[in-house]
């Protein structure tokens, strides 16, 4: 099995560290991976300028550009076959609810199914995990468990808790959450007509219930969400072309 592994945290990234370690256990690698941390990067592809590959070692690469830089280039330039698995990750903290628009983990993802490869992007539930070992193993079981039988239009977003391997207590099908909106922005130094902002924390789980993501990670389950790239709002169609008549 060939896989593309990419990520938002950077080549040299704890978590991809330890996903490679486990996944060449299992499968033939090639990484593709941003030179440095590019966290809410979303699907942003760099158009305004070259993007530099570097090579660091055999079939492992660098970028000076975004995650869906890195799975664009490759699949369409860089590598000379096609992956029968792209898997982004695993990213320092979670992907839940909302945060699935803004992360450069889930994008890196997103491109990979939307070039009709299937893809996971995995993220540890909680902000600075310790046991990115569990979130490797957990990827190791899922694809074991894929090629055991295969499913088509595939792009899963995969959480796991931030807990050893053996207190894990199952695996969930989820909803995405929703939060509260963000906290606001925070000014920093201003700096003659100059204002310097921080983007605020995300906000707190507001739809966490019994089926999402949030449930599932604070009950120790991990939470894998199929995801797709159609935004169409299916269910408001009717309504708006009543609205549009009138």
């Amino acid at each position: 099995m060939k896989i593309l592994i990419s990520n938002d945290d950077g080549y040299q990234a704890l978590g991809i560290q330890i996903l490679i370690d486990e996944l060449k256990k299992i499968a033939e690698l090639i990484v593709v991976a941003p030179d440095r941390n590019r966290s809410g990067s979303s699907s942003s592809l760099t158009l305004d300028k070259a993007v530099k590959v570097t090579k660091v070692d055999d079939n492992v690469y660098y970028t000076d550009g975004t995650p869906t830089d890195c799975v664009h280039i490759a699949l369409t330039g860089l590598i000379n076959f096609t992956p029968d698995l792209v898997v982004s990750g695993i990213n320092h903290g979670p992907n839940m609810g909302d945060d699935t628009i803004y992360s450069g983990t889930v994008a890196a993802a997103m491109e990979g199914y939307l070039l009709n490869i299937p893809s996971f992007a995995i993220s540890m539930g909680n902000d600075n995990p310790k046991n990115f070992i569990t979130g490797a193993k957990v990827t190791v079981d899922l694809i074991k468990l894929y090629n055991k039988k295969k499913f088509t239009s595939t792009l899963l977003n995969i959480n796991v808790p931030d807990i050893p391997y053996d207190n894990l207590k199952g695996i969930e099908i989820t909803r995405l959450g929703k939060r509260h909106a963000a906290e606001p922005a925070i000014k920093d130094d201003k700096k003659n007509m100059e204002t310097f902002f921080w983007i605020g924390p995300a906000g707190e789980p507001n739809d966490g219930g019994p089926g999402t993501d949030f449930n599932a990670i604070q009950n120790k389950m991990v939470s894998i969400t199929p995801i797709h790239g159609d935004l169409t709002d299916h269910k408001n169609m009717q309504n708006m072309k009543e609205w549009i008549k009138e």
